[in-house]
C-alpha cells in the first residue's frame, strides 16, 4: 500500500493516545475494526493535498479526539467520513457493529460531499449544503471543520491554482462556523492559515516580527504575572495563569482597522487566569480575581466585557478587561473557571460534558436560527449569503419582555425585530414600542437590558421601507411574504387594466408586446410592469403611444440579465483550468490592471472575469478580493507574472506622513529617480507642522516599490510610508 503499513500504524497509535481520556479501553477494538474498514474502502486514494486518504482520515480522527475532546461515535465517523459510498459492508452491518448514530453521521457526509468550491459554482450553495447537515447531527459539521483544518495544514502540497479558492472558502465559511460553535482555537488557526495564502506578504511580515519580539514579550508576561500569583495565593484561590499571543489574523485586523504598523498594536498578547472553582462559587471567584487585578493594575473601563452574567449564544463565558501593565504596556486579561475554559477551548463537545450545569439553550437558539434561514423563501445568491453571514458574525443583545422573559436578538435589532420575534401578527401590526417606560419608534435599536413592550394598531400593515432597517431573518421573511402577497394582488389588477385598454386600442396582447414594454422601462419581470401600472407609476397613454409607434431601439430587445447569464455559463467549464500569464502582449486576451488595488509586477495576483471589461487583474490582498472570491468563485482565473524582462511599468500609490521640512519633497523625488522609477504626482496637505501626502509612482516591479518605501521611511522627518490599495 502506498501509505505504508508503518505510517498507518504510527498514525493509529497517535489516535489511540489522543482518545485515551474519551474512550473506554474495551472500545478500542471498535476503533481498530473501523480502521480495517477504512483501509479497505480508501485503498490507495489520495487527497487534494497529495496525502494518502487513510492517513488523512486518521489525522482527522486524532484531532476530533484530542483537540475537540469528542468520543467513540465521532472518532469512528471521522475515520470513515470519506468512505460511506465505498464501504465493503452494508448499512445494516455498519449499524450492527458501530450503532445507528455512525450511520446517520456518515449519511450526512454523503449529502455534503460536494461542498468544496472547486466542485460548486455558487458559494451560497456551499452554505446551504453545509448548514443542512446541522438538521441531522451537529457532529457532521464538527468533523467537517476538522477535515478542513487538516487540509489547510497541508495546503502547501495542494496545486497552486486550488490554494486561494480553498483559503477564501475557509475564511468566509469554516472559520465563522467554528467561532459560532465556540471552537476559538480552531477558528483562530483556520483564519491564520487562510490569511497565509490570501495575504502572504502581510502574514510573513507579522510572523517575522512576532518571532523577533518573543523574548521581550515573555519578560513582560513574567513581570506582569509575578505579583498576581502572590495576591491570588493569599486569597486562597486555586488557579493557573496562562498567556497567549494574539493570532496573526487578529493582529492584521487591528493594523488595518486602526491604520497602524505592527509596533503600534498595543495589546499583542493576553493573560488568562483560570480558577479551579466549584460550580456555585464560579461567578464570585471570578469577580474576586477581577477585583484583585484592577487593584494591581489600572484598567480601561471601556474594555470590560462581562460574558459571565450573560454568556454568549455559543456558551462562551469569561470576564475580559484591559489594564496598563509593566513599562506602560497594555495587557488583556481573561478571567474564567476551569469549566468555562474547557467550554471555550472545546466548544460544543464540552457542553455535552457539562449538560445539566448550564445547559445548551443558547446554542439551540443559534441552530434554530440557522434552520430558519434554510427554510426561508429567499433564493437570491447574494441575499442568502448576507442572511447567513448575519447569523454567523453578529453578536447579541439581550432584552426583556413586559413579563420579564429574556429574549436574545442579533446586535442592531430594532423594536420591530423584537415584535416579529414575539409573533408574526405582533410584528405586522406594530406601530411603536415602550422601552424602559419611554415611547419609541419601530426603528429604535435595542440595547442590552432594555425592557420592551410593543404598541399595536389594527390599521397597521408591513411596508417596503421596513426591510431597510430590520436585521433578523424572521422579520425580513415575514415582511416580504406580506408585501409579495399585496404586490401579486396589485399586479393582477394592473394586468387586467392593461389587457382591457389594449383591446380598446385594437392591439393584440402577446409576449412580444410585453417584452417590448419591459425593455423600454428597463424592467426584469412582467409582474413589475403590471404592478407599476396598477399604482399609476406608468402612464397608460405613454404605453399607447409607444405601442402604436411600433418602433424601438434594437439594442434592448434582449434583456441584460439573459446575456450576462450566458456569458457566465460559458466561463464555468474553464474555471481554474489554466494560468493567465501576465506579460507584455497576450494576443486575443483582453485584460487590464484593476484600479482598486493597482497590482505591480511581483505581487500575488489573480484574474477576475467581468461582464463588460474583460479580465481584471487584482492583488490577492485587494480590499475587494475576498468578497469576489466568496461570491463569484466561478469567475476567478489563477494568474502569475511571466519572467519577461520587458515588463511595462505599473502605477503604485504610496501614503506618506511626516514633519514639515524644507526640501523634504526634493529628497523623496531623489529617492524615486535613483531607483529608476518615475513620479507621476505627489499631493499633500500641511497642518500644524505635519504633512500627509499621496504619492503616485511608476515602478517596474514590487521589489523596487518596497525598496523605494524603505528608503523614503529612512528620510529624516518621515514618520510613516506605506503602500495604499489605490
Amino acid at each position: 500500500m502506498a501509505a505504508g503499513k508503518q505510517k498507518i500504524y504510527s498514525a493509529y497509535r497517535a489516535l489511540l493516545l489522543a482518545a485515551r481520556n474519551n474512550v473506554a479501553p474495551e472500545d478500542t477494538a471498535k476503533i481498530r475494526k473501523a480502521l480495517d474498514l477504512a483501509v479497505s474502502a480508501y485503498g490507495e486514494k489520495i487527497t487534494l493535498t497529495g496525502e494518502p486518504l487513510i492517513i488523512h482520515a486518521l489525522s482527522v480522527a486524532r484531532i476530533v479526539a484530542g483537540e475537540m475532546g469528542l468520543g467513540l461515535t465521532s472518532i469512528i465517523s471521522a475515520l470513515l467520513h470519506d468512505s460511506f459510498d465505498s464501504l465493503p459492508c452494508t448499512q445494516k452491518e455498519l449499524e450492527r457493529d458501530f450503532g445507528g448514530k455512525v450511520v446517520e453521521i456518515l449519511g450526512g457526509f454523503s449529502r455534503v460531499s460536494g461542498i468544496e468550491s472547486m466542485q460548486s459554482s455558487y458559494q451560497s450553495e456551499n452554505f446551504r449544503k453545509l448548514l443542512l447537515s446541522l438538521a441531522d447531527d451537529v457532529r457532521v459539521i464538527l468533523i467537517k471543520l476538522v477535515e478542513r483544518m487538516e487540509y489547510m495544514r497541508n495546503l502547501d502540497n495542494a496545486p497552486e491554482k486550488d490554494r486561494i479558492p480553498l483559503a477564501s472558502e475557509t475564511y468566509f465559511l469554516y472559520a465563522p462556523l467554528a467561532h459560532r460553535l465556540g471552537f476559538y482555537n480552531i477558528k483562530s488557526e483556520l483564519e491564520d492559515l487562510a490569511v497565509k495564502y490570501l495575504e502572504p506578504e502581510l502574514y510573513t511580515g507579522i510572523e517575522c516580527k512576532l518571532k523577533q519580539t518573543t523574548a521581550s514579550r515573555n519578560k513582560l508576561i513574567r513581570d506582569f504575572s509575578a505579583p498576581l500569583k502572590s495576591k491570588l495565593e493569599k486569597l486562597g484561590l486555586k488557579f493557573t495563569i496562562k498567556s497567549r499571543t494574539k493570532s496573526i489574523h487578529s493582529i492584521m485586523l487591528k493594523m488595518k482597522k486602526q491604520g497602524v504598523e505592527f509596533e503600534e498594536v498595543y495589546d499583542l498578547f493576553a493573560v488568562r487566569i483560570i480558577i479551579d472553582s466549584e460550580p456555585h462559587n464560579e461567578k464570585s471567584d471570578c469577580w474576586r480575581a477581577y477585583s484583585l487585578v484592577t487593584d494591581l493594575y489600572q484598567p480601561n473601563p471601556s474594555r470590560l466585557r462581562d460574558w459571565i452574567s450573560v454568556p454568549k449564544s455559543n456558551g462562551y463565558e469569561s470576564l475580559h478587561t484591559t489594564v496598563v501593565g509593566p513599562r506602560g504596556k497594555w495587557v488583556e486579561v481573561q478571567i474564567r473557571s476551569s469549566r468555562m475554559d474547557e467550554i471555550a477551548e472545546k466548544g460544543l463537545a464540552a457542553h455535552f460534558k457539562y449538560k445539566g450545569i448550564k445547559g445548551e439553550g443558547g446554542l439551540d437558539t443559534w441552530l434554530a436560527r440557522m434552520r430558519d434561514i434554510l427554510e426561508s423563501p429567499e433564493k437570491e445568491e447574494n441575499a442568502f449569503i448576507d442572511q447567513v453571514k448575519s447569523g454567523l458574525y453578529t453578536d447579541e443583545v439581550f432584552v426583556f419582555t413586559p413579563k420579564g422573559d429574556l429574549r436574545q436578538l442579533p446586535a442592531g435589532a430594532t423594536v420591530l425585530d423584537f415584535a416579529f420575534d414575539i409573533h408574526t401578527a405582533v410584528g405586522s401590526s406594530c406601530v411603536g414600542g415602550k422601552v424602559n417606560g419611554r415611547n419609541v419608534t419601530i426603528r429604535y435599536v435595542l440595547q442590552n437590558g432594555d425592557h420592551v413592550a410593543i404598541i399595536r394598531s389594527k390599521n397597521q400593515k408591513p411596508k417596503q421601507d421596513w426591510l431597510s432597517f430590520v436585521v433578523t431573518n424572521k422579520a425580513k421573511t415575514k415582511i416580504k411574504q406580506v408585501l409579495n402577497e399585496e404586490r401579486t394582488k396589485a399586479a393582477a389588477e394592473g394586468k387586467e387594466i392593461l389587457m382591457r385598454r389594449m383591446k380598446n386600442w385594437k392591439i393584440t396582447y402577446n409576449d412580444t408586446v410585453i417584452q417590448t414594454l419591459l425593455n423600454h422601462y428597463d424592467l426584469k419581470y412582467a409582474m413589475d410592469l403590471y404592478f407599476l401600472i396598477a399604482n399609476e407609476k406608468i402612464e397608460l397613454l405613454e404605453i399607447k403611444e409607444l405601442l402604436l409607434k411600433g418602433s424601438r431601439d434594437e439594442e434592448a430587445v434582449l434583456p441584460v440579465n439573459t446575456s450576462e447569464a450566458k456569458e457566465i455559463k460559458e466561463l464555468q467549464p474553464s474555471q481554474f483550468s489554466d494560468y493567465l500569464i501576465i506579460q507584455d502582449k497576450v494576443e486575443g486576451l483582453d485584460y487590464r490592471m484593476s484600479k482598486c488595488c493597482n497590482p505591480v509586477f511581483g505581487d500575488s495576483i489573480f484574474g477576475f472575469v467581468t461582464i463588460s471589461e474583460g479580465i481584471k487583474i487584482h492583488r490577492t490582498s485587494c480590499p475587494n478580493a475576498q468578497n469576489m472570491m466568496a461570491r463569484y468563485p466561478y469567475r476567478l482565473i489563477a494568474a502569475r507574472w511571466s519572467r519577461s524582462s520587458n515588463m511595462p511599468s505599473f502605477i503604485a500609490t504610496v501614503k506618506i506622513s511626516g514633519v514639515e521640512d524644507i526640501g523634504i519633497v526634493n529628497k523623496i523625488a531623489d529617492v524615486i529617480s535613483e531607483e529608476k522609477a518615475v513620479m507621476r504626482s505627489f499631493n499633500y496637505n500641511m497642518n500644524e507642522g505635519l504633512f500627509e501626502g499621496t504619492l503616485y509612482i511608476m515602478v517596474p516591479n514590487n521589489n523596487i516599490l518596497q525598496l523605494i518605501i524603505r528608503r523614503i521611511k529612512s528620510i529624516k522627518g518621515i514618520l510613516k510610508a506605506s503602500r495604499a490599495d489605490s
